[in-house]
């Protein structure tokens, strides 16, 4: 991940609703999650809902699919690691930190 991606993954997410629907995809794991399902567990208008699903699909942090009448969305688990990693690069200064014993989510 390059500054540039870092940027605008971490502005995707500089909304409150649109940290607690990203989480809400991390938790959902790789099935995902349909729009009226995540607003429903949000307590959000489905068309609020829209716009911010389209940011974080803009910032590359969630991905989308459809699936017969339905669209599923994912969060995107490699980009939500590389930014993970470019945030945490060259932590410490080469020392032993908490930081870099964060594990990389990989088995959703």
């Amino acid at each position: 991940m390059n500054e540039e991606q870092a940027i605008a993954a971490l502005a995707g997410l500089a909304h409150p609703q649109r940290l607690r629907t990203f989480r809400a995809l991390v938790v959902a794991g790789h099935p995902g999650l349909t729009p009226s399902v995540l607003a429903d567990q949000l307590g959000v208008a489905r068309n609020a809902l829209s716009f911010h699903l389209k940011e974080l699909l803009h910032a590359g942090l969630v991905s989308v699919e459809q699936q017969g009448r339905n669209l599923i969305y994912r969060a995107d688990f490699s980009r939500m690691n590389g930014l993970l990693g470019y945030l945490t690069e060259h932590c410490c200064e080469g020392a032993p930190c908490e930081a870099s014993g964060v594990a990389n989510c990989t088995t959703c």
